[in-house]
C-alpha cells in the first residue's frame, strides 16, 4: 500500500494520542474528531488518566465499534497532562505522532496537512495554525498567526527564532522515532506548562521543521467551566511560580544544547508575553498575591544579564521588567497594566531627569525611556484616553492623545479612525475617520457620534488608528477614563428598541469596550444575571 499521503488509499501512519480525566461530556468528540481524519491515522490511543467519572467506560464501549481505538487506562492519576502523553508516546506504533487533549478537536483535513508537509519536506517536526475557541461564544482567535501565514520549511529551528512563541504540543506532527531517538518525553506528574519543556526540548534537539497555514487544532477555551483548565486558573500565584519555572527549564535546555540564539529568544518572548499578561491582571488581585507576584519576579529577573536587556530596551515587556526589578515593592499598578496592554500605552505622567533624559518618574531614574526617541512613530507605546456617556440623544465619544515626549508633535498626528468591533465574531461596524485638534501644548483631541441603536445587542471593542502628517500610522485601543460616573450602566430610551441597556467599561488591560443589552427582555436578563452573581 501506498505511503503518499496524497493517494487515495494510504498506508496509515498517524497515531493520535488524546488525553483525558474525568472529562465524560467531551472526550467522545475528540475521539471522534482524531478518527475522522481519514485513513492516515492508523490508531487513536486514548490514555484515560483514571478518571472517576465513566470516562474510561466510555472510552472502551466506542473501542468496541473502532478497531484503530486503543484505550490505555493508567493505573494512578498524575495530577497533570505530561505522564498520560508519555504513555502514550510509549504506545504508538505508527511513524508519526500526535497530542489531542479531551475537551478538544482536529479540523477536518488537519492530520492529512500536517502528514504531506512533513513527507515532503522530510521534516522530524510539522506544525499548523491552532485557534482558540471561546466556549460558548464561540469567538475564535488565531495561536501565534505570524509563524503559520505561509508554507515554511526550515532546516533548524534557529532559523526562526520566533518559534520559541509557539510553546503548543498539539498542534505538531512529530516523527515518533525522532522523538524517541533524543529522549524527547514531557515533566511526569503535576507539572504545570508541561508543553513549554517538551517544546524547548523539541527545539533543542535541531529538526527540520515544517509549517503549514492550515487549521490543525482547535482549542477550547470554557472559562466558565466549574474546573479551569490548569493553564488558565491564573488565580493562584503558584500558577505563576509553576510558568516562570517552566520558562527558566525551557532556557536552560535550550542553553545546554548550544541553542543561543533560541535561549535569547526565550527570554526575550518571558518579557513579551508572560510578564506582560500576568501584569494586566495584576491590580485584579488582592494584596497578598500582589506582594508575593512581586518578590518573586523579581527574583526571576534578577537571573537576566545585561545583553538581554539590550535587545529591543524599548519594547513595552523590558520597560515593564526593568520597574519591577528596580522596585523593591508593588508601585503604579494602573500604569504598569495599561503598559502590558496589546498594543502597549504609556500613561502620563511623562518624567525627565535634570539633563532631560525621558524616565519611568522621579522615584525610579534610573529606569530610562530614552530608547523611545529613537523608535519609529508607529510602534511608540501611545496613550490615547476615551471618554463615552450615553445619551438618548447624541451619544458621542470623546478621545485625547498625549504627547510624549515631543515624538507627536514632530510626527504631527492628523486623523482618528475609529471602529467598534463584536466581541461575539470580530465583525466591525460605525467606522468613522475624523480629524484631530490641537488640545494645548500636550494633547489633541477629537469626537465622534455613536449610534446605540445600531450598533445593537452585545459587547462592543473599540480600535483606533492614528494617522499621521509624516505618513505613519498606529493601530491602538483607548484608556477608559474612570471615576465621576464615567463607566456606569445607564437605561437610553430607543425608539428602535424601547430601551437600551448601556455600560462603558474597562477591559482587564484598561482599554474602552461597551456592553449594550436591547429592550426589556435584554434589560431583564441582565438583571437577572447581576442578581445571580451577587448571590453566588
Amino acid at each position: 500500500m501506498s505511503t503518499d499521503p496524497r493517494d487515495p488509499h494510504p498506508a496509515p501512519q498517524v497515531g493520535v494520542v488524546v488525553i483525558g480525566y474525568n472529562d465524560a461530556a467531551h472526550v467522545a468528540d475528540a475521539v471522534r474528531s482524531a478518527l475522522g481524519q481519514g485513513p492516515a491515522v492508523g490508531e487513536v490511543v486514548a490514555v484515560d488518566d483514571r478518571s472517576t467519572d465513566g470516562s474510561g467506560e466510555l472510552l472502551d464501549r466506542l473501542a468496541a465499534a473502532e478497531p484503530r481505538l486503543r484505550v490505555v487506562r493508567r493505573g494512578v492519576n498524575s495530577g497533570g497532562c505530561g505522564s498520560p502523553r508519555n504513555t502514550g508516546i510509549d504506545a504508538v506504533t505508527m511513524p508519526y505522532v500526535m497530542f489531542l487533549d479531551s475537551d478538544d478537536v482536529l479540523p477536518p483535513g488537519a492530520v492529512d496537512a500536517l502528514l504531506t508537509n512533513a513527507t515532503e519536506a522530510r521534516a522530524e517536526v510539522a506544525g499548523g495554525l491552532c485557534v482558540r475557541r471561546e466556549l460558548p461564544s464561540g469567538r475564535e482567535q488565531p495561536w501565534q498567526a505570524a509563524l503559520y501565514m505561509a508554507p515554511t520549511v526550515l532546516a533548524r529551528p534557529s532559523q526562526r527564532p520566533r518559534l520559541v512563541h509557539d510553546t503548543l504540543c498539539v498542534n505538531k506532527l512529530y516523527r515518533t522515532g525522532f522523538l524517541r531517538e533524543h529522549g524527547i518525553r514531557f515533566p511526569e506528574g503535576r507539572f504545570l506548562y508541561e508543553d513549554f519543556v517538551f517544546t524547548a526540548r523539541v527545539l533543542a534537539a535541531a529538526p527540520r521543521v515544517a509549517l503549514v497555514p492550515d487549521r490543525v487544532y482547535v482549542w477550547h477555551v470554557r472559562r466558565s467551566a466549574e474546573r479551569l483548565s490548569l493553564s488558565l486558573d491564573r488565580e493562584d500565584i503558584g500558577n505563576w511560580r509553576a510558568r516562570t519555572e517552566a520558562c527558566a527549564l525551557a532556557y536552560d535546555i535550550l542553553l545546554s544544547a548550544g541553542q543561543k540564539v533560541l535561549a535569547r529568544a526565550a527570554r526575550a518572548k518571558f518579557l513579551d508575553h508572560e510578564l506582560r499578561m500576568y501584569a494586566r491582571e495584576l491590580g485584579l488581585r488582592d494584596a497578598h498575591y500582589q506582594r508575593a507576584w512581586w518578590a518573586h519576579t523579581r527574583e526571576y529577573l534578577a537571573r537576566y544579564d545585561a545583553s538581554d536587556w539590550e535587545l529591543n530596551p524599548a519594547a513595552p515587556g523590558r520597560l515593564l521588567g526593568r520597574v519591577v526589578l528596580e522596585s523593591p515593592e508593588p508601585r503604579d499598578l494602573p500604569r504598569l497594566r495599561e503598559l502590558a496592554a496589546r498594543p502597549a500605552r504609556l500613561l502620563p505622567p511623562y518624567a525627565r531627569t535634570a539633563d532631560g533624559t525621558p524616565v519611568w518618574s522621579p522615584e525610579l531614574p534610573q529606569v530610562t525611556l530614552a530608547p523611545l526617541l529613537t523608535q519609529p512613530t508607529g510602534v511608540l507605546p501611545l496613550a490615547l484616553d476615551a471618554e463615552l456617556r450615553p445619551r438618548a440623544r447624541a451619544t458621542r465619544l470623546r478621545l485625547r492623545l498625549h504627547e510624549l515626549y515631543g515624538r507627536l508633535a514632530a510626527a504631527g498626528p492628523r486623523e482618528l479612525d475609529v471602529e467598534w468591533r463584536s466581541r461575539q465574531d470580530g465583525r466591525p461596524a460605525q467606522r468613522v475617520t475624523t480629524a484631530f485638534a490641537p488640545a494645548g501644548a500636550e494633547s489633541w483631541s477629537a469626537e465622534v457620534p455613536v449610534d446605540l441603536a445600531a450598533l445593537g445587542a452585545g459587547t462592543w471593542d473599540l480600535r483606533l488608528t492614528v494617522r499621521f502628517a509624516d505618513g505613519a500610522a498606529r493601530d491602538l485601543t483607548a484608556h477608559a477614563l474612570a471615576g465621576a460616573g464615567r463607566l456606569r450602566r445607564r437605561a437610553v430610551p430607543s425608539a428602535r428598541h424601547g430601551v437600551l441597556l448601556v455600560q462603558p467599561y474597562a477591559t482587564h488591560s484598561g482599554a474602552l469596550a461597551l456592553r449594550v443589552a436591547t429592550g426589556a427582555h435584554g434589560v431583564m436578563t441582565v438583571a437577572r444575571n447581576r442578581l445571580r452573581r451577587l448571590l453566588h
